[in-house]
């Protein structure tokens, strides 16, 4: 699963192949062990938690970008390598 961004101790990450469980666009979003799934066409929660500062500054970055985010995952599904795309620190 490549870390495709990486801001204020956030990991975001994308499976290869990964529309079983959820079936439809997300991404993995890790903060020092916690761990939570977010739909990326509208930022909700799909599965676990993260503290609400960060599922905030979460739902902030994928709404900024979302296109950059639906790109990626169509190369994903067909196990491509993704693009890094840029945090908010940066």
């Amino acid at each position: 699963m490549p870390t495709i961004s990486m801001f204020y101790g956030i990991l975001i990450r994308m499976f290869f192949y990964d529309t079983d469980k959820h079936q439809m666009p997300h991404i993995h979003a890790e903060y020092q062990g916690q761990v939570a799934v977010y739909s990326i066409p509208d930022g909700a929660v799909l599965a676990g938690e993260l503290p609400i500062r960060k599922h905030k500054l979460v739902v902030a970055w994928i709404e900024i970008h979302q296109e950059d985010l639906l790109a990626d995952w169509q190369l994903a599904v067909h196990g491509r390598k993704t693009f890094p795309i840029r945090g908010l620190d940066q």
